[in-house]
């Protein structure tokens, strides 16, 4: 029996399980032999796979891709991961003239719960930092006789909230080679130096960040131009970024005050998107609503301002504009509503999108453009490219 003092508390939630990633192609070649992969699985955990073709530009490409493919493919069917790395090394072909397999390769199953395997072979070794501590891998080398001497590295080890592994491609070990300060590559023991020295600076420090310095730190030893494939990848447990989406009205009237109370929950970023949505939130919660008329953008139309609100835009037109631009990605000419609502849904994890489905009489007029369908097409398209090309949690209601 439990006593008055020992209340039962729910337990955490698991840590989110960021997967970033950053390459810089070979100078003078016209694409990457490193190839990266990953997938969010449905139970949460993260699949992953860092390839490195033999040389490089397209030759270099086509082996990294088709190992890496196998790889996805082999961990999408739940087969286990050495029993995946297996087949995979028993189909990798020899290079004749240097006696080594054509394209190298680390593959990654991590879980919320933090349990991790790798399968490492002859990539640099990944690296377990807690904090800017490195924790040792316990790796298993195993081998079969018929792969002629090559061996593959088995690890099974636990992360924990706020751990980073960091793995990447030769390009950035080697990156210096020649050079006073590195005649042999600046090697794996800098490249940890600079990543403590990083997260030291700044604790909670995004992925993408790291991976990107790390590659540019790797050109830099080069002399500013890349040397080899150059890539640098790392999972990150930490807690979720959350957004909450209200767009439109809810069919039900009655539920207005409950669908205007979804904003107000804390830890959670909101969006408000439309212009009728907007009028309720402000009204149910009692907030003023302001709509500056200034930086108006010929393309997407103005935002308002809610106190308490991180972004307040219209609907439908602007919605389509952050699909296209999350779609073709590239600089911007100009910071707007859409531009805006992008970087916000990049910079979260878990995104819940409440759709009011009460009529919108405008949607409905023939003279508006093709891609302006009714609300709901226009947020299952927005969803379906933030889940398929940038891995992010989404979750739709419909009121």
């Amino acid at each position: 029996m439990i006593g008055a003092s020992e209340d039962l508390v729910a337990p955490a939630p698991p840590p989110f399980i960021e997967v970033d990633w950053f390459n810089r192609h070979k100078f003078r070649k016209v694409c990457s032999g490193d190839i990266f992969l990953s997938e969010r699985q449905a139970d949460g955990s993260v699949v992953a796979v860092l390839t490195d073709g033999l040389g490089s530009g397209q030759q270099a490409n086509v082996c990294a891709s088709l190992t890496a493919t196998m790889a996805m493919e082999y961990m999408r069917a739940k087969i286990g991961l050495r029993r995946a790395a297996t087949l995979i090394m028993d189909a990798l072909p020899i290079c004749p003239d240097r006696h080594i397999t054509y394209s190298t390769f680390t593959m990654i199953h991590a879980f919320p719960e933090g349990e991790v395997r790798m399968i490492e072979y002859e990539n640099p070794p990944a690296v377990h930092l807690r904090g800017t501590e490195p924790q040792e891998i316990p790796r298993t080398v195993y081998a079969l006789p018929r792969w002629s001497g090559r061996k593959l590295s088995y690890s099974t080890f636990q992360m924990q909230h706020g751990d980073r592994l960091f793995f990447c491609s030769d390009g950035i070990t080697q990156a210096g080679l020649g050079t006073d300060g590195y005649p042999f590559g600046q090697g794996l023991e800098s490249v940890v130096g600079w990543l403590q020295e990083a997260i030291n600076i700044a604790p909670d420090v995004d992925a993408q960040v790291l991976c990107k310095g790390a590659a540019d730190r790797a050109t830099r030893l080069d002399g500013g131009r890349a040397g080899d494939d150059t890539t640098a990848a790392m999972l990150y447990y930490r807690d979720p970024r959350l957004t909450q989406m209200l767009t439109g009205c809810p069919f039900d009237r009655t539920q207005d005050a409950a669908f205007a109370a979804l904003a107000t929950q804390p830890g959670v970023q909101t969006i408000i998107s439309g212009g009728s949505t907007s009028d309720l939130v402000a009204r149910e919660l009692n907030r003023p609503i302001d709509t500056p008329l200034t930086a108006l953008d010929p393309e997407v139309p103005a935002g308002s301002e809610i106190p308490g609100i991180e972004l307040v835009t219209e609907g439908c037109v602007t919605l389509s504009k952050v699909i296209e631009l999350l779609r073709n990605p590239g600089p911007d000419v100009r910071v707007n509503p859409a531009t805006k609502m992008r970087d916000l849904l990049l910079k979260s994890d878990r995104i819940f999108i409440d759709v009011g489905t009460a009529i919108n009489p405008a949607h409905q007029d023939p003279n508006l453009p093709v891609a302006l369908d009714i609300r709901r097409n226009i947020v299952k398209d927005l969803a379906n490219v933030l889940q398929t090309r940038y891995f992010k949690e989404v979750e739709i209601k419909f009121h």
